[in-house]
């Protein structure tokens, strides 16, 4: 079964309407999945992204989720911004600088930023934590339900929601409504090795 039949299947079991904590990375990638997934959770944002370099394009991202959380206008919806800190990024990472994108190095930063999400909510009693990372083209699906398997299994108080939100339209809905909105869209991943 591939990521997004483990997805559906999660939805359709779900009893109620579960607390979600939710990783986003950025306005442009939260587009679709906030949307979607609204209808079946009362969400929570965890924005955590120390990996973003510089300090000012952490702003520029926040502030493109926080324009689209305006359009949503949903009251349900709550928005956490966790500490910024590159430094001590950087230091977790810097063995990997070498490393082509997409490789290691981005492995260890999707671990390390949804592990945030996931300490975050077992602290705070969530009962499901995913990210929105696999909207995009150039994230590894695979990794990223891989990495939160792993994690659901160290912090079982949580339950992993498995994504690949570019499946079933999601990415094209994604752009057309990026388009409408003219979100700030990046041109670089984030850290200060996939801009160079």
């Amino acid at each position: 079964m591939n990521n997004y039949q483990k997805h559906k299947q999660e939805i359709n079991n779900l009893k109620g309407r579960p607390d979600l904590l939710i990783h986003i990375c950025c306005g442009v990638c939260s587009v679709y999945p906030l949307k979607y997934l609204s209808e079946y959770f009362r969400i929570t944002i965890y924005f955590t992204n120390s990996n973003i370099y510089p300090y000012e394009e952490f702003l520029k991202r926040l502030e493109a989720l926080q324009t689209y959380l305006k359009y949503l206008n949903d009251p349900e919806i709550k928005l956490i911004i966790a500490d910024y800190d590159n430094e001590s990024y950087q230091k977790k990472v810097r063995h990997l600088k070498d490393e082509p994108e997409g490789g290691k190095r981005c492995y260890l930063c999707y671990r390390i930023r949804m592990e945030e999400t996931f300490k975050y909510a077992e602290k705070n009693h969530y009962e499901y934590c995913t990210t929105v990372m696999s909207i995009s083209n150039r994230k590894n699906a695979d990794w990223l339900n891989e990495i939160g398997e792993q994690l659901e299994k160290q912090y079982p108080t949580v339950k992993y929601l498995h994504s690949d939100f570019k499946k079933g339209d999601g990415i094209t809905m994604n752009d057309q409504m990026n388009s409408k909105l003219n979100l700030y869209h990046q041109n670089y991943c984030g850290c200060i090795y996939s801009q160079r």
